[in-house]
């Protein structure tokens, strides 16, 4: 994706659009998860960070039931719904997700009018960074502004989660939109999803002198389709065999008795959720105690974990863990629902670049895509900017 316009340049190009100045701009992060995947809808631990790559809408309300959407990126012009009929079987591409945004909050009984609205977004998309989530943070957050709704961050996480569950139709947790609202920057969001409490994890690579890079396969995913689905349905079997509500409440003790129970694929997808939840707990600590240079270790065994028990990496990924490592990283794992997208490696300045050439070349020599490798910083979530 190309680099956000300013703030000034979208709202002018909002008034070339819609032939006037929108009534304010509001922009969301996109996140890196450092560690935790697939824990949140089990009702455990999750710690992402926001990232300095955002979606940015400008917006103007309407006085009619009109919603008009543009972006400033892709072909799909401008699309037109009615906030009275919205469905999601109808909706396509990026514009689901801010008419998810319409819906959910009209099931919450919250008047929404009509509205022009104009996306831009330097969020990579399909590359496990939350691309979609950012596009619903910065539209809840201007709705919430524009309809004097006063939802507080919380209530806003649950109503694009629901968006993302009831109207896209893919079954996600509340980790990605509880980064976007409620980061900070210089820190992780460690995040408890049972109850939604945050904890921010000062998380400044740079003073350790390491810097997180972000290798995008370029291999698309989608939380909608449906291995996804299947590895959430097979967390509540497992959840249901061990009696328990979620298996949030089953421990690394209790993994033994549980293979006794459990079919072999369930119990592999049942030690992923219980070990992930434990490693979260531990990388807090670590940083707490010793600095991001401590947790290298825990990011090479949640990517073990994700490929062999939960099974939801693919040979690009473990491609571009395996060879970050090789390379000086001092950990990496994928990021992100899996079956494509994004990885993360941890990695000393001074090796970015041998890491960085290493990755580009072992991605040419197996015929892949050239992937697409950056830096990511931990950044502020949502806000207004004008």
């Amino acid at each position: 994706m190309t680099p956000a316009v300013s703030t000034t340049d979208l709202a002018e190009q909002f008034k070339t659009a819609f032939g006037r100045l929108p009534d304010g701009v509001w922009q969301a992060p996109g996140r890196v998860n450092l560690i935790g995947e697939h824990t949140d809808y089990n009702e455990g631990f999750v710690l992402p960070f926001a990232i300095d790559k955002t979606a940015r809408v400008a917006v103007g309300v309407r006085p009619d039931s009109t919603v008009r959407l543009l972006s400033t990126y892709g072909d799909q012009g401008l699309t037109t719904a009615d906030t009275a009929s919205l469905d999601g079987r109808a909706a396509k591409g990026w514009t689901k997700y801010p008419l998810g945004v319409i819906w959910s909050l009209q099931q919450r009984g919250i008047d929404v009018p009509g509205l022009d609205l104009l996306l831009d977004s330097d969020v990579p998309l399909g590359a496990g960074l939350s691309s979609s989530h950012a596009i619903e943070c910065a539209v809840i957050s201007a709705l919430n502004d524009l309809t004097d709704a006063g939802l507080r961050a919380e209530e806003m996480v649950l109503a694009t989660q629901r968006a993302e569950n009831d109207f896209v139709g893919a079954p996600t947790g509340i980790m990605d939109q509880s980064a976007s609202l409620r980061g900070s920057k210089g820190h992780a969001v460690f995040l408890d999803c049972r109850d939604q409490s945050v904890q921010l994890v000062p998380f400044e690579a740079e003073s350790a002198g390491l810097v997180m890079l972000v290798i995008d396969t370029k291999v698309s995913h989608s939380h909608a389709d449906g291995g996804y689905a299947s590895r959430r349905a097979s967390c509540e079997l497992g959840a249901e065999v061990l009696g328990v509500r979620a298996l949030r409440d089953v421990g690394p003790d209790d993994l033994e008795e549980a293979s006794g129970l459990l079919d072999e694929v369930t119990f592999r997808r049942v030690r992923h959720i219980v070990t992930e939840n434990d490693r979260v707990l531990q990388t807090v600590e670590l940083l707490g105690r010793q600095g991001p240079a401590a947790i290298g270790g825990l990011l090479d065994a949640s990517h073990a974990s994700m490929r062999d028990d939960f099974e939801i990496s693919c040979a690009e990924l473990d491609l571009a863990v395996e060879t970050s490592r090789a390379n000086g990283a001092i950990g990496a794992r994928m990021t992100g629902g899996g079956f494509g997208g994004a990885a993360i490696a941890l990695t000393p300045v001074t090796a970015e670049q041998q890491v960085r050439a290493a990755v580009e070349q072992a991605f040419a020599r197996a015929g892949y895509t050239a992937p697409d490798i950056f830096t990511v910083t931990p950044a502020a979530g949502a806000m207004r900017l004008a």
